[in-house]
């Protein structure tokens, strides 16, 4: 937003808190709601896989299991990171908290990484050791309605996200979305065991889902990472930001465009060149209209302007 009287302190006045960091209620109610669900879920699961597999002895299973305790872990780490996101800008923090849901998401991928290494050794103790799995049947249903559980979690998540834009239930619904595929082929390995005796797919799924984990866990890591370092928004946003600028009439040029995200709140600064001599008030204008149509494009944005005369 332009520079205006009413950000002005005087020496013996407070200064202001300023900047973003607030979210609209509708979007931390949604925020908070998924965290909860997450924790909810994650729990259940771990109980009903526990008991399958204390039944079944299956690696696979375990694999499983593991990857529900490190959700439900990773998910409680997020619970606390979005609750304090969502607090507004104060006097230290005038940008908000907004990079508090990165580094929750990088507690995530520690977390992920390191299951998927504890997966691959227990999978090889299983290549040298192969033993039989028992109550396979049990297993098979166990995870089919870990599948439903965790499809329902996923869909509400996705929506979540779609409304609010947030980076930790983007993640935390990572984690879930592999579920998904883990939960199949840990259903896969106790059919191939149960129909045909094939020992040897138990640990080799355990093996092809920490490989998968780990990827996931790698793309969590590289979204946190460029979130905490400023990293600018895609070249497409970037353009876009360019092309309202460079409509507007009034404007000659515009230079030293900056972008950069934490958590849900975006933030843009750009220097735009005016005529010389034209009045404070008509530049603060063109600002102030700037502000707006680059607000409708990206929502919720933090907007800052600088006026330059042109040519100079």
């Amino acid at each position: 937003m332009s520079a205006g009287p009413e950000n002005i302190s005087h020496r013996d006045e407070p200064v202001p808190i300023g900047g973003t960091g607030g979210v609209d209620p509708k979007s931390a109610r949604l925020m908070k709601l998924a965290t909860y669900a997450s924790v909810a879920v994650a729990s259940l699961l771990i109980v009903i896989k526990a008991w399958a597999w204390l039944k079944s002895d299956s690696v696979a299973l375990l694999s499983s299991l593991v990857d529900s305790i490190l959700d439900a872990l990773a998910s409680i780490v997020n619970l606390v990171a979005v609750r304090h996101a969502l607090e507004p800008a104060d006097a230290e923090h005038r940008f908000g908290h907004g990079k508090v849901e990165s580094l929750a998401s990088l507690a995530q991928a520690a977390f992920i990484g390191g299951s998927s290494v504890f997966l691959v050794f227990q999978a090889i103790e299983r290549f040298i050791h192969p033993q039989p799995v028992e109550n396979s049947i049990l297993g098979i249903l166990v995870m089919l309605a870990s599948m439903a559980l965790t499809l329902v979690l996923v869909l509400f998540q996705r929506h979540v996200v779609n409304k609010t834009g947030s980076v930790a239930v983007s993640a935390d619904s990572l984690h879930y979305r592999s579920d998904l595929l883990v939960n199949a082929g840990v259903i896969l390995a106790l059919v191939a065991i149960t129909v045909f005796d094939w020992r040897i797919v138990d640990p080799l799924v355990a093996v092809l889902v920490a490989v998968y984990i780990f990827h996931g866990a790698w793309e969590i890591f590289r979204q946190s990472y460029d979130m905490l370092m400023d990293r600018e928004f895609p070249v497409e946003d970037r353009e876009k930001i360019l092309a309202i600028v460079l409509a507007h009439e009034d404007v000659h040029s515009l230079h030293d465009l900056r972008t950069r995200s934490s958590g849900i709140n975006s933030f843009i600064q750009l220097h735009v060149e005016v005529d010389g001599d034209m009045p404070l008030t008509k530049a603060h204008e063109i600002a102030d209209e700037l502000e707006i149509s680059i607000g409708e494009a990206f929502p919720g944005a933090d907007v800052i302007i600088h006026q330059d005369p042109h040519g100079i």
